[in-house]
């Protein structure tokens, strides 16, 4: 979206179509920087590996595999991909897995902890616009303390009415949301960049979605997006900005 359009909606000389909704939020890589700094340290976990039989591709795959059981049996968040880290090592590795090993997996996954929080572009300009036409839940999952961490660390909290901050996200989650917040699901919004999570189950719970294209979801969230059913609506944008001229 152009400045010069942003700044027209600003001044409403141009009013977005859908006004006065709920509007769910999706966290990482919808509001802020996420998977980037988990691809970084998985980048450094292979090279430490250095496996001679096992080509990156290979490795990434097991620690795909890794990453489905520990969720599973942890959720998500860094306990659960250090674990995913480790067993990963652990599997493929073709000598003994010594401590000194596992704390230099473990510095990987912590790595990430370390980062500050970077906005994607035009979150900070455009969120307080929304909040002011909107009602606005944040809508994530995995481990609360990380993800109510990184929300106070990005200084968007106080454009939220509620916040939710869930194991996963289900048709039957969105449904107990939109009950316990009073939503009109006609009314209601989910936006997010993952088809798996933000998407399609939003669309099977009945609510309308806003998929924001993000070059490096997560692998684990990709999934091919299903069609709106009748009467609700999906929207496909290039950036967060672009919301201006929907809400």
């Amino acid at each position: 979206m152009s400045q010069s359009l942003l700044r027209a909606c600003q001044y409403h000389d141009c009013m977005p179509p859908y006004l006065h909704q709920t509007l769910l939020l999706d966290a990482d890589d919808t509001l802020w920087e996420n998977n980037i700094y988990f691809e970084r340290a998985i980048a450094a976990f292979i090279s430490f590996l250095d496996h001679k039989r096992h080509s990156p591709a290979e490795v990434r795959q097991s620690l795909n595999q890794a990453e489905h059981e520990s969720i599973a049996a942890m959720g998500y968040g860094l306990a659960s991909f250090t674990h995913s880290l480790i067993t990963c090592f652990r599997r493929l590795s073709e000598r003994e897995v010594s401590t000194a090993d596992e704390e230099k997996i473990c510095s990987f996954a912590r790595s990430i902890a370390d980062q500050s929080i970077e906005l994607m572009p035009g979150v900070s300009d455009l969120l307080p616009q929304l909040a002011a036409r909107h009602r606005l839940i944040l809508m994530t999952k995995g481990a609360r303390d990380e993800q109510a961490d990184k929300l106070e660390r990005s200084g968007l909290a106080q454009y939220f009415s509620a916040i939710e901050i869930v194991p996963e996200k289900k048709p039957e989650v969105y449904r107990e949301v939109v009950l316990r917040h009073h939503c009109e699901p006609r009314a209601t919004w989910m936006i997010g960049n993952s088809p798996k999570s933000d998407i399609n189950p939003a669309l099977a719970a009945g609510l309308h979605a806003v998929f924001v294209v993000h070059k490096d979801t997560w692998v684990l969230e990709h999934a091919e997006l299903t069609t709106a059913p009748a009467g609700q609506k999906l929207l496909e944008i290039k950036h967060f900005l672009q919301l201006a001229e929907y809400f």
